[in-house]
Order: C-alpha cells, then structure tokens, then sequence
C-alpha cells in the first residue's frame, strides 16, 4: 500500500458522504473525473472494490468502509498534530468540531465566543441537529465534542456536566390554567400537548413525567419537529408543550409564553459535554472541556423562576 494517498481516502470518505461522485467532487473543489481516478487508482492498489455502483448512488463495500475509518482515523491524527504543534505556540492555533442539540442552540454560541475571546485563535465549527443527528455524528468522529442533555448509551463516551437543564411546562398567557398553583400531573395530562419526536430529549423526559397516567402514554401529544415550532404553536393557542426553559428566555420575558406551575416541574436533568471515550484529547478540546466546567453554567438562560426543584431518573 505504498502508492495509497491522503487525497485517495478523503475521495473515498466524501462519496460515501455524498452518495455520489459529482457531489464529492464539488465538495473536495476536483472534476468528477479526478475523483474516479483517484478511486479507481485506489482499488487498483487494494485489488478489491470500494463501492457498489446503485441506480440511487454509491454505497461503501466492506473494504470501502475499512478506507473510510483509515481516512477517519488519520484525518483525527492530523488534527491532533495541528492542535499540538498549537499548544506548543501557547494554544494560540487551534480546531475545534462541536456538535450541539437543537434545544442547545439557545445558548451554544454564548459560549462559543466567550471561549474565542479567551483563545481567538483557535477556530470553532459548530453543527446543530436533533439528538439522533448529533449522536450519529459523534459515532462517525465528525464532531469532536457534543453538547447535549444525556449522554448516549450505544456510543463509548465520556461526559462532563456543565450546567442544570430545567424542563417546564408553558401555555400562552390567556391558557386557564395560567397563574394556578400547584396543577396535577392528572390535570395537565387531560391537555392537549405539542411534543417534539421520539428519541428526542425532552420527549423522553416528558414520557417519564407522564408514566403514572399510562392513558396519556398512549396519545402524548401532537409531534412537530423543533422547538421554534412547538412555542409558535403554543402562542397561537394549539395546545400546551413540555419543553426546556433555555428556549424559552425571549418569549417569557415579553410575556408571550408563561410556565405553568405543575406538580413535579421543573424537571432538573443536566447538560453534557461528550467526547467519545476512544478519543485522544486534543489541547484545544482539553481547554474548551475546561472553560466548560469553570463557566459554562453562567452562559445557560434563565427563562423565568422555577417554583420548584423537582428530578426524574436519567
């Protein structure tokens, strides 16, 4: 394998990314036929097939997908080398991927450029997406570190929190219930809820909430899928919403939304930072896993007071 080259792997790892060779092409800025030079020189050096030629794009074989983890393991080796030779200088260069949740949008790029005013050379690319985007991402070492509300379970981590995670219940401002004390789980579960998808966070946590009312399991709500959309809804009267009290700042302070006072919420879960636990750390992850632990709580919104600290099991 002395002719295999770094240009060789990253063509490989991009088709698998883009299905199909005109769309990595464009990507890594080469002519589509460079890209099939590069792969067919590249199997020629294997003497096995990279991929399978489908009617809907290209898919990895087993040796594409063996490449694709040598161009990976080699692209995180480069970073590594990048940060070091950064650290050396006095982290004054450096690379950071961060993977955030949506509900952590609210306050991720807070964050992110207190960390830059601490360290402005190090460079910052953040990718926000659901929980099964960002997991999924995690897995295939495209981000380095993810903020999100738990850790994943079929992913080898590690996690450090960082800050509380309050869950509230909120309804528009005219909602009868607005301004009662003290609501029952049996009350606000005859409600009509606006809930985001399965998997996600919070719909897990509300499905928690909601196991001593097993009917309500059993219809839990109307499914829209993200949090901007979910509080449209319930300003324009559409039902009420479980949701994190980070999304939540803007709308509650000018009084479009309130939280309602139920039995058992605020739920306090917490935030997470995630790094796979296979990983080498990097001098710039090991600073910003830092500036997380020191401050990153100061950074998290506060929608409005809670009534109550009220916990679920993770």
């Amino acid at each position: 394998m002395r002719n295999l080259t770094l240009k060789q792997l990253r063509a490989v790892a991009r088709i698998a990314t883009e299905g199909k060779i005109v769309s990595a092409a464009k990507h890594l800025g080469l002519t589509a036929p460079a890209v099939t030079l590069q792969i067919q020189a590249l199997e020629d050096e294997l003497g096995m097939a990279l991929f399978d030629r489908l009617s809907d794009g290209m898919r990895p074989t087993a040796a594409g997908l063996a490449a694709i983890e040598a161009a990976r393991a080699i692209e995180e080796q480069l970073l590594l080398l990048s940060d070091r030779i950064g650290a050396l200088k006095g982290l004054t260069r450096g690379h950071l991927r961060l993977g955030v949740v949506s509900t952590a949008k609210y306050f991720a790029p807070r964050i992110i450029a207190a960390f830059g005013r601490e360290h402005p050379g190090l460079e910052i690319d953040l990718k926000v997406g659901n929980r099964a985007e960002i997991i999924q991402a995690l897995d295939a070492h495209a981000v380095d570190i993810a903020l999100m509300g738990r850790p994943p379970k079929d992913v080898p981590v590690r996690a450090q929190v960082f800050g509380d995670h309050p869950l509230v219940i909120v309804a528009p401002p005219d909602h009868p219930l607005a301004g009662k004390r003290e609501v029952s789980c049996e009350r606000i579960a005859a409600e009509k809820f606006l809930v985001r998808e399965p998997g996600s966070g919070t719909r897990i946590s509300l499905e928690i909430f909601f196991s001593r009312v097993a009917a309500k399991l059993d219809n839990i709500g109307v499914e829209m899928g993200s949090n901007e959309t979910i509080k449209q809804a319930v300003m324009a009267g559409l039902g009420v919403a479980f949701i994190s009290a980070h999304t939540i700042e803007a709308e509650v302070q000018s009084g479009r939304l309130v939280i309602l006072d139920v039995e058992g919420t605020p739920i306090r879960r917490q935030w997470f930072a995630v790094a796979r636990a296979d990983r080498n750390e990097t001098p710039v992850m090991a600073a910003f896993s830092a500036f997380l632990s020191k401050k990153g709580a100061q950074f998290l919104p506060v929608a409005a007071p809670l009534y109550r600290d009220q916990s679920v099991p993770a």
